[in-house]
């Protein structure tokens, strides 16, 4: 074995002190480089002329309450009754045992526990309220609404998302009559503070000198309806193809397609689950092009192709 070692060497060693018998080709890095440059440049115009994603400012509570009031309202007396998006969520937002994605018997949601607790009640509408002074209305209704008990603040709210859906365009000031108690004065308060820009500041209160922590005014937001309108006049529904901006004029999340495509064929699209399932749809993607190398058949397919023969043509050619 060893020989046959030292031969094989003592060949390449002469194959390398031989002189060149190929081809020899023309090769001028920088006229490559300055055309790759131009094509490049073009094809980025191009696209981002045809594909280019929207590039919106940040809607704030105080947009939402601007533009869309009586979305706000319905939205505001469904946190406070808990009967929103947000208060039935279940991990990591509120302790529901029968709130969350699974993926088969496994309840992936609720492994998670709670690690972002919100009381949309008390975070959303009773405490902002509380920091207002000066207004000896809001302040009784304040102190009414806290004193009642449970069942009694539910009925109130009930009533009055009630007497909200059957107003025409769930216009507060078109609702009938009823035993609301104070819910209206209380919705209505925080309607102000919201237009006046003041609940943007108390959700994003976080305790810390940079207010990063966005998660509240984003799931109050999203409870409500204005939000979705706003996304799918861009494209940009759960069940559109469109994709927004992260940061400024920077292109948008392209590398999100293929996580974003299984939303629009069944089973996804009529699944409770979908998002669980698509997760671990994509983990087993990802784990196949990880063990790609290592996967008898797979690994076989850039040989049984040749897709190296229609690269290296030209070589290919000269050897023979």
């Amino acid at each position: 074995m060893s020989t046959l070692t030292r031969e094989r060497r003592a060949q390449i060693r002469a194959r390398e002190r031989q002189p060149w018998a190929g081809e020899y080709r023309r090769y001028d890095l920088v006229k490559e480089f300055l055309a790759a440059l131009g094509v490049m440049a073009l094809l980025t115009v191009v696209l981002a002329a045809v594909f280019g994603s929207p590039d919106k400012h940040a809607i704030t509570l105080a947009d939402w309450a601007r533009n869309a009031p009586n979305d706000f309202v319905v939205t505001a007396v469904a946190e406070l009754d808990g009967t929103s998006g947000t208060a039935t969520y279940g991990a990591p937002y509120t302790n529901d045992p029968t709130a969350g994605q699974k993926l088969g018997p496994l309840p992936l949601q609720r492994w998670g526990g709670v690690r972002e607790p919100v009381d949309t009640a008390q975070d959303f509408v009773l405490g902002p309220l509380s920091t207002v002074t000066g207004d000896t209305t809001l302040t009784s209704a304040l102190r009414e609404y806290k004193a009642a008990s449970a069942d009694q603040q539910t009925a109130w709210g009930t009533a009055y998302g009630d007497a909200l859906d059957k107003a025409p365009d769930n216009d507060p000031g078109k609702v009938a009559n009823g035993d609301f108690g104070p819910v209206p004065v209380l919705v209505l308060r925080l309607l102000d503070l919201a237009r006046s820009g003041g609940l943007d500041g108390q959700l994003l209160s976080s305790g810390g000198f940079y207010q990063t922590n966005y998660a509240k005014p984003l799931l109050f937001l999203a409870d409500g309806s204005y939000l979705q309108d706003q996304a799918r006049t861009e494209h940009l529904g759960g069940d559109q193809w469109g994709m927004m901006n992260e940061t400024g004029r920077y292109p948008g999340q392209a590398w999100l397609w293929l996580y974003t495509f299984w939303y629009q064929i069944p089973p996804f699209t009529i699944s409770h689950n979908a998002d669980a399932l698509v997760w671990a749809l994509m983990m087993v993607l990802s784990a196949l092009l990880v063990l790609l190398p290592f996967i008898p058949g797979l690994r076989s397919i850039p040989r049984l192709t040749r897709v190296d023969a229609l690269i290296w043509r030209q070589h290919y050619r000269a050897q023979r």
